[in-house]
């Protein structure tokens, strides 16, 4: 694995402590993401996948539609590691998505975390069940271009159509063979992104969320492996960050798994109304 030091201007960075403060617990969990199976070093002769494809990954997401999406954000600092699983579902044409949000157990026998449902929007994030004082049956929007990393590790997952535009900022490309993710037979790549680059090169809908990504980092490179299906679809991509706020280092692995594209997304956004406009306890 390549190592990447990152870091944000100005502050000290505790993943999802800005947002989810429930997120910042302590202890151990499991591994994140689907992995995927080596077969074979050569790629599949009935269509060979170019790097073209990690380029323009978001493109062929958008023509797919839908997907179902997995995903999963560790953070290990100190010896410790945690893990926030997600799951549900991403509309890539609107754009939006749907996920529930599950903390890990604390193992300190603490009060356990009601599952998290977000909603992306490229401009917003919306929680419900967020905690920290807000009433359960209230959301709370965060517009992304006011988050350092826009929103690529603050909620506890990466919004799948941003993980898939950053890669539009890929460079040092290398093919690593043919593995299976999800029954699936795809093409590995790694390599390293520019997020600059990738908020340039975004669709508009995705780019203010990247500039202020590209804008909040020290280091805007960013180690990923990406597993592109024979219909040139993103199946699989897993970022490395990393963030010192100068007394220690806090390394994420954000994964994003997605799977039955074309199939059905329904997302409704909250009412004005249903929106929390209270303090947010820290």
């Amino acid at each position: 694995m390549v190592e990447q030091r990152q870091g944000r201007k100005g502050g000290a960075v505790v993943v999802s402590a800005a947002v989810l403060g429930a997120f910042a617990v302590t202890g151990c969990a499991g591994g994140g993401g689907a992995s995927g199976q080596a077969v074979a070093d050569d790629r599949p002769s009935s269509r060979a996948v170019s790097d073209d494809a990690v380029l323009g990954a978001a493109d062929a997401l958008v023509e797919a539609g839908s997907a179902r999406a997995r995903t999963s954000m560790e953070t290990a600092s100190g010896g410790t590691r945690v893990t926030i699983q997600g799951e549900g579902g991403y509309d890539f044409r609107r754009p939006v998505g749907q996920l529930t949000v599950v903390l890990p157990q604390d193992p300190a026998g603490a009060e356990e975390h009601r599952p998290v449902t977000e909603l992306m929007t490229p401009d917003a994030l919306y929680m419900k069940n967020r905690g920290a004082g807000v009433p359960a049956d209230k959301w709370v929007r965060i517009d992304t271009s006011t988050l350092q990393d826009g929103n690529l590790v603050t909620g506890g997952a990466t919004d799948p159509l941003a993980a898939a535009e950053l890669l539009r900022g890929a460079r040092e490309l290398t093919y690593v063979g043919s593995e299976r993710v999800e029954g699936v037979l795809v093409q590995h790549f790694r390599g390293s992104t520019d997020i600059g680059r990738a908020a340039r090169e975004a669709r508009s809908p995705v780019r203010t969320a990247l500039e202020a990504a590209a804008k909040g980092f020290t280091t805007v490179t960013v180690p990923f492996d990406a597993y592109v299906d024979e219909e040139g679809r993103l199946r699989k991509v897993k970022h490395r960050f990393s963030f010192s706020n100068g007394r220690t280092t806090v390394a994420v692995t954000s994964t994003t798994v997605l799977f039955d594209f074309g199939a059905p997304v329904a997302v409704r956004l909250p009412d004005q109304r249903d929106i929390y406009a209270g303090r947010i306890r820290a």
